[in-house]
């Protein structure tokens, strides 16, 4: 498997849990509670071997500075979720409307930065990046991730 290939393997596991967390009701709390604590893990996984492995391979691989600009943007929006959004869901009452909308708003906030990896950052990495090197990029990231699952589960 692909560097790509993986993280488009799990931008739609995100998608998917993040998407049921944001349906959950008021009543839900335990549910609610199980499913940010996977997401949480999932989540930490995956911009771990991104912000370890994938992006550093871009880096590398590119001149342009928009390239390195969307690195940085990518960073510092894993950074956000991981110290702001998810600790503030951590410590507030599921049994509420408010935490819905919180619920909401990591939803879309996860949606937005998936589309623009995919839409921006992967199709460039294709092209930089060959298809050999590619596929030992992924078998590293794989591999990094099962360790990182392995630890945070």
């Amino acid at each position: 498997m692909d560097a790509i290939t993986l993280l488009l393997d799990d931008h739609k596991m995100l998608r998917k849990l993040s998407e049921e967390f944001a349906e959950t009701t008021e009543r839900e709390i335990d549910t609610r509670k199980t499913l940010l604590d996977r997401f949480e893990i999932e989540l930490k996984a995956h911009t771990t071997i991104e912000e370890e492995l994938l992006y550093p391979a871009f880096i590398a691989a590119t001149d342009d500075v928009e390239d390195k600009r969307r690195v940085a943007e990518g960073i510092e929006e894993h950074r956000v979720c991981d110290s702001k959004v998810i600790p503030d869901l951590h410590k507030g009452n599921p049994s509420t409307i408010a935490y819905s909308g919180q619920a909401k708003v990591l939803k879309d906030y996860i949606f937005h930065h998936l589309d623009e990896e995919e839409e921006d950052m992967f199709p460039k990495i294709r092209e930089l990046i060959g298809r050999k090197e590619l596929q030992e990029l992924g078998e590293k990231m794989l591999a990094r991730k099962k360790e990182l699952l392995g630890e945070l589960a």
